[in-house]
């Protein structure tokens, strides 16, 4: 059966970038196989220790394994080389656990060299580009591209094929509390749900729509007006003139941060930037460029 390559559409940009080929301290000189698509054992195969993703549908797995003993696996693995006969898993971790199900001895998969902030980002970025994953996992591995691979938005946003402005709606559901970030992940909230539900700034009014979400079956539209209404009730704080209300929104979106801003009747306020921990201030005052 012909070999083809199926990479996806980021992950194969990154293997465009032949800047990512470094050799990492742990990976020994590769031999002629590298960059070719070869028939491996299984056996020598071993776990991407950056696997972004932890939660594999087992039903969906058993119909992969079912289908791959029947036809064999169409998209190769990719896979570097780490020592003699020995290969750790870039791309392919579904693939990878089904064909073990299968049974299959050995599979197809493309050898590439990589170090591990390659291995990294790869992965990361192969991840994302699934099109069966919640909007946490999506957001989490955002973040994680940003923090562990040095990476700013706009370079994200380049990496995965994606606006600055959607980079941070998918970072901003972080900022939920966890009992709604796991109803996102458990499907019981959807993205359009959880975007009206973050334009709240009080946790505790969060908490209350999402309750009131899940017992009343609530619409995304009706979602959204009940967001307004709650903002609007919030409001016995005085309520920004617009373009101040402009000015806040767009520093929450440079810094990705709960921002307050207040004004007074005479133009004096203040500046508010809320941050979670020591991490999260370093990483504001990087962007703002006050941490040596």
């Amino acid at each position: 059966m012909a070999k083809k390559s199926a990479l996806g559409r980021g992950l194969g940009a990154l293997l465009d970038n032949s800047g990512s080929d470094a050799i990492s301290r742990n990976v020994v000189e590769t031999d002629g196989a590298t960059g070719s698509i070869s028939e491996i054992s299984i056996e020598q195969i071993e776990a991407n220790p950056f696997q972004p993703r932890t939660r594999f549908d087992q039903e969906k797995l058993d119909e992969l394994a079912a289908s791959i003993g029947q036809l064999g696996i169409i998209q190769p693995l990719t896979v570097r080389k780490v020592r003699p006969n020995k290969y750790q898993l870039i791309s392919g971790e579904r693939r990878f656990r089904a064909s073990q199900l299968a049974g299959l001895v050995k599979v197809p998969a493309y050898i590439r060299v990589a170090n591990d902030q390659d291995m990294l980002e790869m992965a990361l970025v192969e991840n994302i580009q699934r099109d069966d994953l919640d909007a946490i996992e999506v957001a989490i591995s955002y973040q994680r591209l940003i923090d562990e691979c040095n990476l700013t938005q706009e370079a994200l946003g380049d990496r995965v094929g994606k606006n600055r402005s959607t980079i941070t709606n998918y970072l901003r559901l972080l900022k939920l509390p966890p009992q709604i970030q796991k109803a996102i992940m458990d499907k019981v909230l959807t993205m359009g749900h959880a975007r009206a539900i973050i334009n709240i700034s009080d946790e505790e009014q969060q908490l209350q729509l999402f309750k009131q979400i899940i017992k009343d079956g609530m619409s995304v539209r009706a979602t959204e007006a009940a967001s307004k209404s709650a903002k609007g009730s919030k409001s016995a704080k005085k309520e920004l003139p617009v373009e101040y209300q402009r000015i806040e929104q767009n520093i929450k979106d440079q810094l990705n941060a709960n921002v307050g801003l207040k004004v007074n009747a005479k133009g004096k306020g203040s500046i508010s930037i809320s941050f979670d921990n020591e991490k999260e201030l370093k990483r504001v005052l990087s962007i703002l460029d006050l941490w040596p």
